[in-house]
């Protein structure tokens, strides 16, 4: 059980984030769950309370330092240290590389990768002193093994949390934090049903999947609260 632990979940609206947001308070965490506008903030308050699970949603940019410093000071005075971090929060702004701009470049970047790095150096700090703590991000098999026509940005920033994830774990072990990284390769989401195709699906499933069905975002709410 997770009695007594505050647990910050980025990208905790929709889909990914949402379950394990859900499964975390359902272990007894206080959640809090990060959005992009103050309509997902509610949201995320409104499906946290109505499971009876302590905690909120709130609005942030995790690209933003100054957002990101201010709102994990504001959580700690609120709630106490965070003690669960779940980097979940991603995008994706697919392109071939030749096309790829820039802007398209860097904001898979600043939020896949380097928001990682803030939001983990900003909770260290009272992990380190609580000597206790468990960072969980949410990668990609992208970040692994295989990529994907037109994701350059996306592959990159998901083998830069790999690399990331493994020079944290070596760093933070002796203070009795451990970090991992979830890899789900296709997900059953609402944003998969949307963006793909039933032909895409079937296809991806037959080639790729062993188990012969995507993944269910419940069971990766499942697997991210065995690892915290």
């Amino acid at each position: 059980m997770l009695n007594d632990k505050i647990a910050l979940v980025t990208g905790a609206t929709r889909g990914i984030g949402r379950a394990i947001a859900l499964e975390l308070g359902r272990q007894g965490a206080t959640v809090i769950g990060t959005a992009t506008t103050q309509d997902g903030a509610d949201r995320i308050s409104g499906f946290l309370a109505e499971a009876e699970i302590k905690g909120k949603g709130v609005v942030l940019n995790v690209t933003d330092v100054a957002q990101t410093d201010a709102a994990l000071a504001d959580l700690a005075k609120e709630f106490g240290a965070i003690t669960i971090l779940v980097n979940n929060a991603g995008i994706t702004r697919d392109n071939l590389t030749m096309r790829m701009g820039d802007d398209e470049w860097d904001a898979v970047i600043d939020t896949n990768l380097k928001a990682v790095f803030r939001l983990s150096r900003g909770v260290m700090r009272g992990m380190m002193k609580a000597r206790k703590g468990r960072i969980v991000n949410i990668s990609s098999t992208a970040g692994i093994r295989m990529t994907f026509f037109g994701s350059l940005d996306y592959t990159v920033s998901k083998h830069g949390v790999a690399g990331l994830n493994q020079h944290l774990a070596w760093e933070l072990a002796d203070s009795n934090i451990t970090v991992n990284t979830v890899c789900p390769g296709g997900v059953q989401t609402p944003l998969m049903e949307s963006a793909t195709t039933p032909e895409y699906r079937e296809m991806t499933v037959k080639r790729l999947v062993p188990l012969g069905r995507f993944t269910k975002i419940e069971e990766i709410g499942e697997m991210v609260s065995f690892l915290a």
